[in-house]
């Protein structure tokens, strides 16, 4: 690994990347952090890349909160970098990071809401502290539904009913619910949860590694949503967050505190239910 970062950090431990998103005041997705990915996944299809890597946060309270919303243009123009024009969007740059041939291992601490969520969904696997994580699709109770990958994947992993729960009440889950759902693969102390990711990477980065890329292959093709239905999710999202309701519902969540360290962006969930409902 060569290239050096703005908002992620990176250490090498044997075959196993650790890559830490530290991007202050709250680890927003800004253009900034999604030029950072796009360099990233460049690097991990290099030959000879680490065979796994493990995305964690510097700031124990928040993994990835959601995107800047003062900013959804500028980091899009980045994320078409992954794949060009026609593919301008955070979901497709999403895919490609389910489509490393690294394996991807979220360990998760603090808030992963809205893309955040998003982003831990599309990695491979999620392990979550007990009594520090937080998940949250918040796009509907702002005004529109998921454009990242959120749709494909809870419905794929959670069920119809409820991935219509988490997605349609925007409201919080905590650890226990979301392994008990299906949104993390497990919940543990927070004590036991490096040492366990830790373990379970050095686990498959001794593995052949020709065998571990093919059997990630053919999960994917079995698993992964179509580029056309992730390019839909993400053209329905562009177009109603530029809307009426979310720039009203943004505003007062930004009169509230949003995207600072306040009660209302730590308590999101309970927020979004707060406000006055929209026509």
């Amino acid at each position: 690994m060569t290239s050096s970062f703005e908002t992620i950090t990176t250490r090498l431990d044997g075959r196993v990347l650790y890559a830490t998103f530290d991007a202050p005041p709250i680890n927003l997705i800004g253009p900034e952090l999604v030029r950072d990915l796009v360099t990233l996944l460049g690097d991990l299809a290099q030959p000879g890349s680490p065979r796994v890597v493990v995305f964690d946060s510097a700031d124990p309270d928040f993994f990835i909160p959601h995107v800047d919303l003062t900013k959804v243009p500028a980091y899009t123009a980045q994320a078409a970098k992954a794949g060009g024009p026609g593919d301008a969007s955070l979901g497709m740059l999403l895919r490609s990071v389910s489509q490393v041939p690294a394996v991807t291992i979220v360990k998760l601490r603090g808030r992963a809401r809205g893309a955040g969520s998003e982003f831990a969904l599309a990695c491979d696997m999620r392990f979550a502290s007990r009594e520090n994580a937080v998940l949250g699709q918040i796009e509907v109770g702002m005004g529109a539904p998921p454009g990242a990958g959120a749709l494909q994947h809870l419905s794929r992993l959670l069920g119809r009913g409820r991935a219509l729960e988490a997605v349609l009440t925007s409201a919080d889950f905590d650890a226990d619910l979301a392994e008990r759902y299906g949104w993390v693969n497990r919940a543990l102390p927070d004590a036991e949860l490096d040492d366990f990711v830790a373990s379970t990477a050095q686990r498959i980065a001794g593995f052949p590694r020709d065998a571990v890329i093919a059997a990630k292959a053919a999960i994917n093709d079995i698993t992964l949503p179509e580029p056309a239905a992730v390019r839909a999710d993400a053209a329905v999202f562009q177009h109603l967050v530029s809307g009426d309701n979310v720039k009203v519902r943004a505003a007062e969540l930004f009169r509230r505190g949003l995207q600072t360290r306040s009660p209302a962006e730590l308590d999101l969930g309970t927020t979004l239910g707060d406000l006055e409902a929209a026509d």
